[in-house]
């Protein structure tokens, strides 16, 4: 899933031993340990926080239950493996609509083309209106990785973001909003089928990427927040190179304001994400990934990504900062 990431962990390890030998992909470039730094964050460019009732007024709390995220993932994982063209990704499309019910609902319907053959796939677009003229957008994919498809139920990885975004639509519910709309976005197809590259990865959100610049929709989004592997029990958010470096900030100020700043940003890399295809053509990105998830990222695309390694904790700091930072967007942007 993250591909060429895996790499920069290793070099990491690399690092704390004291060695020279680099990494063999240099778009991934990372801190020392994250013990030894503190984070390296810049604000300047970061206005300060105005609190402004009108425009937050009606966001939910910062004070999620993070058994209930922890059910939905429960509930994602007992789906099975749920790649593109599975029954079990079938199953759980419709879990995801059952669950938006009475909120409206765009599905962005597609063929993909991929190394191994075709596959009919769906984001999926819970949209809460707001009134001002922008949207902010949270993003997090539902599919889960082909290669693995017999045995890999992908807790963190496809069910930790699905469940984020599925309590954020319970959060959002009946709201009338002040500020920006809100968009929650399930991706699908991002994962590779065979190795990850720019035209066999992030499937969906290269497809709503494109739509969305030629509809006009793109230059209305005022931030793109993406969630991805962050139910790790040992939560630890790096901070992505690629992601725009005001909201990049902005995320980190959010966690600071609740007292989660320790799980953010200990050390910092370069991930391709389903972030990418919207930062090409100018959307305002930021990653929310802990691609640490175990020792030398062990757990990462093997069947032992299942539920025991979460946390409701991390589901729950990882939500909190999320509503957090849009209130930050919506009275700082």
């Amino acid at each position: 899933m993250k591909f060429h990431q895996h790499a920069s962990a290793v070099c990491t390890l690399l690092l704390l031993a004291g060695m020279t030998l680099g990494c063999s992909r240099p778009a991934a470039t990372t801190s020392a340990a994250p013990a030894e730094v503190k984070p390296a964050v810049a604000t300047a460019d970061v206005p300060a926080a105005q609190p402004d009732p009108q425009a937050a007024a009606n966001l939910p709390k910062p004070d999620v239950n993070g058994n209930q995220v922890m059910q939905y993932v429960k509930d994602v994982v007992a789906f099975g493996p749920r790649p593109p063209g599975s029954p079990a990704h079938t199953k759980l499309e419709d879990y995801i609509l059952a669950k938006l019910k009475g909120v409206e609902v765009e599905q962005d319907k597609f063929t993909a083309q991929t190394p191994v053959g075709s596959f009919p796939m769906n984001n999926i677009i819970a949209k809460f209106p707001g009134k001002r003229d922008g949207i902010i957008v949270i993003a997090g994919h539902y599919d889960t990785l082909y290669s693995q498809r017999k045995n890999f139920v992908g807790a963190n990885d496809g069910g930790s973001s699905t469940a984020v975004l599925l309590e954020l639509a319970e959060q959002l519910r009946g709201r009338q909003l002040d500020g920006y709309s809100i968009w929650l976005l399930w991706t699908d197809g991002e994962e590779a089928f065979v190795k990850w590259t720019d035209t066999d990865s992030v499937y969906g959100s290269r497809q709503l990427a494109q739509k969305w610049q030629q509809d006009g929709t793109a230059k209305k989004i005022k931030a793109f927040i993406l969630v991805d592997m962050i139910g790790d029990a040992d939560l630890d958010i790096l901070k992505d190179t690629k992601s725009t470096p005001w909201l990049t900030d902005l995320v980190y100020k959010a966690a600071s304001n609740l007292g989660y700043q320790s799980h953010f940003y200990g050390w910092e890399t370069a991930m391709d994400d389903d972030h990418i295809p919207f930062a090409k053509i100018g959307v305002p990105v930021v990653d929310l990934i802990d691609f640490t998830y175990g020792y030398n990222n062990v757990f990462w695309h093997t069947p032992q990504d299942t539920v025991d390694k979460l946390s409701p904790d991390s589901l729950a700091i990882t939500t909190d900062v999320v509503l957090e930072t849009i209130r930050l967007v919506d009275t700082t942007r």
